[in-house]
């Protein structure tokens, strides 16, 4: 019998051989392994450096050298597999060479203490042969390595794999995870003059009893439940428990529904101003270009000045172009880091600072003198004579000025799209030992239009404080306008996602709306109003999609505009935000984010921050006490009162998000490095499963189960600059009076 295909020609029938016994009848075939046969292309498998890959005819080939000393100095692999302590697995391949080799086949923890779980040799040869080989994992672990290891050849060889597949373990794909209790609560504080429910999972279509208890375990209040029934975006069957009527501050206290109790609890008068205080020290944490130092951010988060040109960093002080983008070099030191990686970004950036700056605009609007005092954060400028919250958004405002095309170069005013390392940096990596060169790409439309608005709105909101660094904001923001006119369709390629996100756009008529409304409420210049067009709907806004910030700065901003134009936006907004409650309130836990197709995307949790940014400023607009309290609630959401029992912010809560994704909060990885400061919002759910941790481990996941608190699953636990700015808003909205 012959067979054809992906090895070519007519060959004989491959052999299967048995290396070590049989498979065990009991072990399951659950499947560990991503794109075994390559059908997907090439990730999520690697290779060596020494060791060039690619997909040939559906196979997975790599060119092994010569002259390596070690096994392990050329190797094919894929990470992050599932095991589980005392369960066997079978791993099946088939192989060819180009020379007779043998090649060690290896299932083990890539790092200490290295258990193996099988280590085989299969003899390769040019006639495709299958292998079998049978181990059982001594220990449990998300990160077990498998890897083909072909180091110390003698001669060069190509070897090619197909059909790879990696079965067994008791538990299947998406299977035995860990809900916490069925009692979910905002793990942190309840106000105590405000709303207080909890959302109980429980499948009957009666009102259940439940108790509350104080932190001596005593029942002070009681009640009956009111049936939710099925929460859409969980399948949960959920009931809620009122317990607003209580207003007696104080903590550890739990919600008990027969044998379930919740996480424990505070109630206080005004918790939110240290989750507010927290969310925005995030931001010092994260600066780029400057030492973080220990009096304020702590010793554990203290660390040298990372891109400024020192070995073995490259600088961010003299960054050249990608290859055919420009002849010149630019100053971009500073800003923040973006999120997982360290890039910077100019359109997260630009969002990121402006909802600092908004909340600042919001809390000078409502007289809230807490929230714009000088000395409100720790970071080197408190005590300098101007509000805090200006201070963090300058930091990220002098980065972005300096991302600007400047004068007599092509693009003049334009911006550049992004500045960030030419390949991915391991995990962990601190930013002052990162040594990969760092390249500026190409300007964009988009960039140049969310410099504009952020720019604009800082000679807005510096014009008391610092009229030179105002005027200088001005001009890069008219300067950029003028340029993104002349220059309406550079978009950003999906494509450039080697070493830092691609945040393509390709419509930007939304950007331009913004950035006109910035500048007409700076400027006051007729010729801004008729490009202001943009318009809120319930899918909210982010980085990408802006128009809604038109009407959020209009109704910000209301003397500044014409009436029948501010009208129209409140209008808007109010109808936005009945839309957002009647949604938050029609499903189990308090999410005002029900997308229409049922799927949560990439950073779900900020989407549900700026939707309740939204409710909020229908608040501002109305004082309309439902709209505060679904603001507020939206926070019970983050804090635990969701399908995973899980607080998404770390440090607030018994069962809160620690292992974001992040190269320099590792301390899964590194256990003399910190986990993210507390203050830090993880991604949230993500249908999407981007990444081989979440693609393994949530299988088959309801939309708003899709997280995992890995740091390796970047689609559903990274941190970003604009999730935390969404927080740091919504946390001092609710820290306001």
């Amino acid at each position: 019998m012959t067979v054809k295909g992906r090895w070519g020609a007519a060959v004989a029938a491959p052999l299967l051989i048995v290396a070590i016994g049989v498979t065990p009848a009991h072990a399951a075939e659950y499947q560990r392994i991503l794109n075994g046969t390559f059908d997907s292309g090439k990730s999520p498998w690697w290779s060596s450096a020494t060791t060039p890959s690619y997909v040939n005819e559906g196979r997975l080939c790599a060119d092994v050298p010569a002259g390596t000393v070690n096994l392990w100095d050329s190797m094919i692999g894929q990470n992050d597999i599932p095991v589980e302590a005392g369960q066997p697995y079978t791993l099946r391949f088939t192989a060819t060479a180009t020379r007779n080799v043998s090649v060690h086949a290896i299932l083990q923890l890539p790092v200490a203490p290295h258990t193996t779980t099988l280590d085989k040799t299969a003899a390769i040869t040019g006639t495709p042969t299958t292998f079998e080989f049978t181990g059982t994992s001594p220990s449990a672990n998300l990160h077990a390595q498998l890897s083909f290891q072909q180091g110390g050849a003698s001669e060069p060889f190509t070897l090619c794999l197909d059909d790879v597949s990696l079965t067994g373990g008791a538990v299947p794909p998406g299977g035995g995870r860990d809900f916490g209790s069925p009692v979910h609560v905002n793990q942190y504080a309840y106000e105590a003059a405000g709303p207080k429910e909890a959302s109980i999972v429980d499948a009957s279509t009666t009102p259940v009893r439940w108790r509350l208890l104080d932190g001596s375990g005593t029942a002070v209040r009681t009640g009956l439940t009111r049936v939710s029934g099925k929460d859409p975006a969980s399948g949960d069957h959920v009931h809620i428990a009122d317990f607003s009527s209580v207003h007696t501050s104080g903590s550890g206290y739990r919600i008990e529904v027969g044998d379930a109790v919740s996480r424990p609890f505070a109630i206080a008068s005004n918790p939110y101003a240290a989750l507010r205080d927290d969310a925005l020290s995030y931001f010092y944490a994260s600066r780029s270009g400057t030492p973080i130092e220990a009096q304020y951010a702590g010793a554990a988060y203290a660390r040298p000045a990372g891109h400024l040109g020192v070995a073995p960093n490259k600088g961010d002080t003299q960054v050249p172009c990608l290859p055919g983008v420009c002849d010149y070099t630019l100053d971009v030191r500073g800003g923040w880091y973006d999120a997982g990686d360290q890039g910077k970004y100019v359109v997260n950036g630009a969002l990121a600072a402006w909802q600092l700056m908004d909340a600042y605009e919001r809390a000078r609007a409502q007289d809230d003198t807490a929230a714009v005092r000088d000395g409100l954060l720790r970071i080197p400028e408190n005590h300098n004579g101007t509000p805090d919250l200006l201070d963090e958004s300058r930091w990220e405002m002098e980065f972005l000025l300096r991302m600007q095309v400047p004068d007599g170069q092509p693009l003049a005013g334009m911006a550049h799209h992004k500045v960030h390392d030419l390949a991915w940096t391991a995990l962990p990596t601190q930013p002052d030992r990162d040594s990969q060169p760092r390249y500026l790409h190409a300007p964009s439309t988009a960039a140049t239009l969310n410099l504009a608005a952020a720019g604009a709105q800082c000679a807005r909101v510096w014009a008391r404080y610092d009229k030179a660094f105002a005027q200088r904001c001005l001009t890069a923001a008219e300067s950029a306008w003028r340029a993104a006119l002349a220059h309406p369709d550079l978009f950003a390629p999906r494509s450039d996602s080697v070493g830092g996100g691609a945040y393509d756009d390709t419509d930007v008529r939304d950007e331009f709306s913004w950035a006109a409304a910035e500048l007409y409420a700076t400027t006051g210049d007729a010729h801004y109003l008729p490009h202001i067009d943009g318009q809120i709907t319930t899918a909210g806004y982010s980085w990408r999609d802006t128009g809604a910030l038109t009407d959020l700065t209009v109704v910000r901003l209301p003397r500044r505009f014409p009436p029948a134009m501010v009208a129209a936006a409140r209008a808007r907004v109010l109808k936005v935000a009945d839309r957002l409650v009647r949604d938050e309130s029609e499903q189990g836990y308090p999410n005002p984010n029900l997308p229409a197709d049922g799927a949560y995307v990439w950073g779900s949790n900020s989407v549900t921050a700026n939707d309740a940014e939204i409710i909020a400023t229908a608040y501002d607009l109305t004082r309309r006490p439902a709209y505060r309290s679904a603001a507020v609630q939206a926070l019970d959401y983050l804090l635990g009162r969701n399908a995973l029992d899980q607080s998404f912010v770390s440090g607030y809560g018994e069962r809160s998000s620690r292992n974001q994704h992040n190269r320099i909060w590792a301390h899964q990885l590194d256990p003399t490095l910190p986990s993210p400061p507390p203050g830090s919002l993880a991604g949230g759910p993500n249908s999407g499963l981007q990444d081989p941790v979440a693609q393994r481990n949530l299988a088959g996941c309801a939309p708003a189960t899709c997280y995992i608190d890995d740091i390796f699953s970047y689609s559903t636990n990274e941190v970003a600059i604009n999730w935390n700015s969404a927080l740091a808003w919504l946390a001092g909205f609710a820290a306001s009076r």
